[in-house]
């Protein structure tokens, strides 16, 4: 495999997805951290949807965060995805919920009025749920093993510790296996390891300076 070279923006969660493969699968690459709100030229060439995570591969170049990470699980030795193809869909189906659940996140702290923060708040309480349905006994998705469903979810559980900061909104409240699961991700090297030392001051300061009702929340709290 050529030298890989991940493009990245120091917030983005699916830009820890592809970290969190990388570092599961070891395989060594460089990471770029780009501004989004002034991106480069070249940038703009390499990307059609002008987003991140970008893979390069020598001269060739991936976008999506689901397609790069299966492009790394397939073409290096072990796996990260289930054998048997229903159950592999079916991860492919909650890697979907995850990203589902990170707009609603966006949803949450982007809204302005109370009453739409609070149904944010449920949705969001309404979505972890579902989730807890479909957890076992851990400490994973499926199981003891580790797989690219849990690298979707990882940087889902991240933005709860900052809301924790604001009093947490009782988003997990009544279910037992979400907390376990979000903990097990915690602990984990290479999800500790996806995001620079910073960020979580970085993700403060980006929520405290939004025109939203969380950052009132925030600088209330503070």
């Amino acid at each position: 495999m050529s030298r890989l070279q991940l493009i990245s923006h120091h917030l983005c969660p699916y830009v820890q997805r592809a970290v969190i493969t990388l570092s599961e699968k070891a395989i060594d690459h460089e990471r770029i951290y780009i501004d989004l709100a002034d991106k480069p030229t070249w940038f703009q060439t390499l990307s059609p949807l002008g987003r991140v995570p970008v893979l390069r591969i020598g001269a060739a170049v991936l976008f999506e965060s689901a397609v790069i990470c299966e492009y790394l699980d397939e073409s290096t030795p072990g796996w990260l995805h289930p054998q048997d193809a229903l159950e592999r869909a079916r991860h492919r189906a909650w890697i979907e919920f995850a990203s589902a659940t990170l707009d609603g996140i966006a949803g949450f702290y982007n809204a302005t009025e109370a009453d739409a923060f609070a149904n944010r708040l449920a949705t969001l309480h309404d979505r972890f749920g579902r989730l807890e349905d479909q957890l076992g006994t851990g400490p994973y998705f499926a199981g003891a093993r580790f797989h690219l469903v849990d690298a979707a979810w990882a940087p889902v559980f991240r933005y709860l510790d900052t809301f924790d900061a604001a009093g947490g909104f009782g988003l997990l409240d009544g279910l037992v296996r979400v907390p376990a699961y979000r903990l097990a991700l915690a602990e984990r090297a290479s999800v500790r390891n996806a995001v620079t030392t910073d960020y979580p001051e970085r993700l403060y300061d980006f929520l405290l300076h939004r025109n939203s009702h969380l950052a009132g929340l925030l600088r209330g709290a503070a």
